[in-house]
């Protein structure tokens, strides 16, 4: 039997966190090396955890353990569109948090932690967490989410000029590009919001 984790961990290596405890199941995010992660349940060779941005997943035991980075949430960058910009050409990858790899929303969150600062990881919960504006407030470093009227299922940094910064799986595209908002975007936008102060989420730091 293996030895319980205790009620708190962290991962050893770049973690994938999975919808349900299978090496087949979705990855819906990803846990960085010495993240804090709470312990929800251990099942055998797979624990459910939760981060310090309060988003669920399993990991696998093996996983789990190691040592904190204390600078886990440093700010490396001044704004979240100057670390952005720095994961211009990472490819697509769904759940992904890092330069091997990244989706939308999770490019969103990255790039405000580089700042110091824990926002949501999802496109709908940054949506919900961030002050509505109009077009006319928009400036560089605001948010567009896209989708269908019961949620956001994109979202993208707008850099002004009609342009925005995001994370696509758009075929022929399939990385972070910085590009003239697509007409087909456009017609999905849903929100414009800004993450302040009250957007972030208490995170055991």
């Amino acid at each position: 039997m293996s030895e319980s984790l205790g009620e708190h961990t962290f991962a050893r290596q770049l973690t994938p966190l999975r919808a349900e405890p299978s090496d087949d199941a979705e990855q819906v995010t990803q846990a960085l090396p010495g993240e804090p992660l709470q312990v929800v349940e251990e099942r055998g060779d797979w624990v459910r955890v939760e981060t310090a941005y309060a988003y669920p997943g399993w990991a696998r035991r093996e996983h789990l353990g190691g040592e904190r980075a204390a600078d886990w949430l440093e700010p490396i960058a001044a704004e979240p569109v100057e670390h952005a910009r720095t994961l211009l050409g990472t490819r697509y990858e769904w759940g992904g948090m890092t330069a091997g790899g990244i989706d939308c929303s999770g490019l969103v969150h990255m790039a405000f932690r580089a700042c110091g600062r824990l926002v949501p990881r999802d496109a709908d919960q940054q949506e919900e967490a961030g002050k509505r504006l109009t077009e006319p407030d928009l400036r560089a470093g605001d948010l567009v989410t896209y989708g269908p009227p019961a949620h956001a299922d994109h979202i993208a940094f707008w850099v002004g000029g009609g342009r925005i910064l995001h994370a696509t799986g758009r075929q022929g595209v399939d990385c972070v590009v910085e590009e003239e908002e697509p007409p087909e975007l456009r017609e999905r936008r849903r929100a414009l919001v800004r993450l302040g102060p009250r957007s972030e989420v208490p995170g055991r730091r």
